[in-house]
């Protein structure tokens, strides 16, 4: 069982940067592949970003690719995701999500275990 925090979001200007952290409970974290997801009221959840559990590959939704960071440090059980250059379009709930081992995923249903999620907004 993985329990997951997400925190960091806020209220930033157009260009301004942000770094989420998702800080997760378990022993096993580390054995975890840890995706960031986002969802605005009215659509689906969106994939932005994944890394594997061992930390050596990563995985970026196009819209966020030079922008975005996803990293990890195993010994703190904690992933982050900075984000830089924001845009008004990134506003939305932040989620990360853990799934045990295996392979990146874009996939919602993929992922077993959820945070609560972490408001961010950027206005122009």
């Amino acid at each position: 069982q993985v329990q997951l925090v997400e925190s960091g979001g806020g209220l930033v200007q157009a260009g301004a940067s942000l770094r989420l952290s998702c800080a997760a409970s378990g022993r096993t974290f580390s054995s975890y592949t840890v995706g960031w997801f986002r969802q605005t009221p009215g659509k689906e959840r969106e994939f932005v970003a994944a890394v594997l559990w061992s930390g050596g590959s990563t995985y970026y939704e196009d819209a966020v690719k030079g922008r975005f960071t996803i990293s990890r440090d195993n010994a703190k059980n904690t992933v982050y995701l900075q984000m830089n250059s924001l845009k008004p379009e990134d506003t939305a709930v932040y989620y990360c999500a853990a799934r045990q081992g295996g392979t990146l995923s874009r996939r919602p249903s993929n992922y077993d275990y959820w945070g609560q999620g972490t408001q961010v907004t950027v206005f122009s």
